[in-house]
């Protein structure tokens, strides 16, 4: 049964004090490492993708369970323990600057694989993240997890700069058909109540092929230069009943050059079309409400986050709390801390804040 609800995860200011990232670094690669050993590597991949296992997972290190930063710590807790230990799995880039050094971080890797495709993989995914889902929130973090048999998944989170929540996007190589059309393994955070538009949707297909039609046609066909931009909250302010002769969607100088540059390329498909430079979140939109105006290819509207964390409560608020799911999520993990390569504190005190944990997701804090 799917998941669904929402979690809002506030953006906590500091940073991690020095003494919980160390113990951080240790019992990450501890866990990953017996995972790894039991399951092998495309396991520790698939679970670090789901988002019930990779929120208690950053619980068991000892992170807030409703704090945004669990993600960018955890992460970076893992990418410095995985250094130290040679199991076949690397963590590239992270979060700010970090983020953007993750083909540096894969093409340093010594692991024998494909590095194009994997670095093409981390590159789609932003691209997606950044450019096909309009849903108020800016990426700040990246991470890219990957092994020597290339299998991958990508974590990555953005931030509403309106109320300072995050929200979080995962990918899983496994599961991946097709990297424009629902590509995620999950989508995590707390709805909003803004316009969204999610291109990523199955029922944005048509948008999107009318989107690629009308590259090829000619921009100049459809859209005017502007001093400023064209946002959601600008749609429906034309006259719909405007056929293609009469509209023409303004835009700016740097969206109307990249859709030219497009125009020239003729990409085959969306895919090669959104990774093409230039084209991002502006001139993506621009298409997409075009299409619609024009041809009535209308974009799904519907945000696409999906799954929660252990946000739910005894009276079923905001959702009942999935307990056999959550059993399993627990009984994964104490079997990877009792067995991890640890000395007998560290164990305790892991098995300790995983009791918390339970305590407080089962019985509503």
């Amino acid at each position: 049964m799917q998941r669904t609800g929402t979690a809002n995860l506030p953006l906590h200011p500091g940073k991690a004090p020095p003494w919980l990232f160390k113990r951080m670094v240790k019992l990450s690669g501890a866990i990953v490492e017996y995972i790894a050993d039991e399951y092998g590597s495309g396991e520790v991949i698939r679970r670090i993708s789901d988002p019930v296992w990779f929120q208690s997972f950053g619980n068991v290190l000892g992170f807030d369970f409703h704090s945004s930063g669990l993600t960018t710590v955890t992460c970076g807790a893992l990418k410095e323990s995985l250094k130290k230990r040679d199991i076949g799995i690397s963590v590239a880039g992270g979060k700010g600057k970090y983020s953007r050094m993750t083909v540096e971080d894969i093409k340093n890797t010594p692991f024998d694989i494909d590095k194009e495709k994997m670095m093409y993989s981390s590159k789609m995914s932003a691209k997606v993240d950044s450019g096909m889902l309009m849903d108020n929130y800016d990426l700040y973090h990246h991470s890219f997890i990957f092994d020597t048999e290339e299998n991958w998944c990508v974590i990555q989170q953005g931030l509403n700069p309106e109320n300072s929540y995050a929200r979080r996007y995962h990918w899983l190589s496994d599961s991946l058909k097709n990297f424009v059309e629902e590509p995620h393994s999950s989508v995590d955070g707390a709805f909003t109540e803004k316009i969204v538009m999610d291109m990523t949707s199955r029922q944005s297909r048509e948008s999107r092929k009318v989107s690629l039609d009308i590259v090829k046609d000619n921009p100049k066909h459809f859209f005017v230069l502007k001093g400023g931009q064209t946002f959601l909250d600008n749609f429906g302010v034309r006259n719909l009943d405007m056929g293609r002769d009469h509209y023409r969607m303004e835009i700016s100088q740097q969206s109307f050059n990249a859709l030219m540059n497009a125009y020239e390329y003729s990409p085959g498909d969306f895919q090669e079309l959104i990774g093409m430079k230039g084209i991002g979140k502006a001139s993506i939109r621009a298409l997409a409400l075009t299409a619609e105006v024009i041809y009535g290819a209308a974009p799904s509207k519907v945000d696409p986050v999906k799954y929660s964390f252990a946000h739910g409560g005894k009276d079923g608020i905001p959702y009942p709390v999935d307990r056999k799911q959550y059993d399993k999520t627990i009984e994964l993990i104490e079997e990877a801390i009792n067995d991890a390569k640890l000395d007998n504190d560290s164990k305790k005190k892991a098995i300790k804040r995983l009791s918390k944990l339970w305590e407080y997701t089962m019985v509503g804090g």
